[in-house]
């Protein structure tokens, strides 16, 4: 049989860190599928704007302001999902990103440290806590969180390249104990993609090169040669969160171009 023109329908999936970038492309990609969609981030505007769009294209979508790095409020957008939509069956941990400050190991600010640390694994642990129930008690459930080339090597600072690989330990691990509840556990793991988290500006003056130089050297860094869009990690993702996707657990999966090879 051909692939169904909505793969989605009738789902609702929650994405965290959606109001731009790669969460913002995620949550166009799986509302055209058919979803319907929880966009949460900190700021309404961002949100606001995304549910506009999904509303905009005919889709179906709500906005939840909540910050992930706050335990009480990381759990919202799951509430809210289910308070009116009546369940929760895709949950994308996109939440992520290097708060600024010396992550250093000799001489790093420990505050910053940990704070990169939640920001970028402790926040999947609580939200995802928040969705297993009901997604068992469907029979039902997909959970994609988002890595970095620094999930699999030593490419980012200290503390993010500690939580990006904490998190394929979460997805396997995960994966493992829900393979047999109907759920199905997995990473996409973008490299250098054309967000605002991708400042060529700020790698520049750390580095002591130039902008240009920065984009250069990152665009050698895979096989494409190129900065991916993050619209490109949609049609895998929508892919994962499907009916289709349910033989595909436990994976750690790059899209990436090609990057370090």
């Amino acid at each position: 049989m051909p692939p169904s023109v909505d793969p989605l329908h009738g789902l609702v999936a929650v994405i965290t860190g959606s109001g731009r970038g790669i969460g913002r492309a995620l949550a166009l990609a799986m509302a055209e599928a058919g979803a319907k969609v929880v966009v949460s981030a900190r700021t309404a505007r961002e949100i606001d704007t995304v549910v506009s769009e999904i509303v905009g294209r005919g889709g179906e979508a709500m906005a939840v302001v909540a910050d992930a790095t706050d335990r009480e409020e990381a759990i919202r957008p799951v509430e809210r999902a289910i308070e009116v939509f009546g369940r929760i069956d895709v949950l994308v941990n996109n939440v992520g990103g290097s708060p600024p400050g010396n992550h250093d190991p000799y001489t790093g600010d420990l505050d910053v440290i940990e704070a990169t640390l939640v920001l970028n694994l402790t926040t999947a642990f609580w939200t995802t806590s928040a969705a297993l129930p009901h997604m068992r008690a469907q029979s039902y459930g997909r959970i994609i969180s988002i890595g970095s080339g620094a999930s699999n090597r030593a490419s980012a600072s200290w503390a993010y390249t500690t939580a990006k690989h904490g998190i394929v330990g979460f997805t396997k691990q995960l994966a493992q104990r829900t393979g047999r509840d109907g759920i199905t556990v997995n990473c996409l793991c973008p490299g250098w993609t054309n967000t605002s988290l991708v400042n060529f500006e700020r790698i520049a003056t750390r580095t002591g090169s130039t902008a240009d130089a920065a984009r250069e050297d990152a665009e050698a860094q895979n096989a494409q040669g190129r900065i991916l869009e993050p619209e490109e990690l949609g049609p895998l993702a929508v892919l994962l969160a499907s009916p289709a996707g349910a033989s595909m657990t436990g994976q750690v999966i790059g899209v990436d171009g090609g990057y370090r090879l």
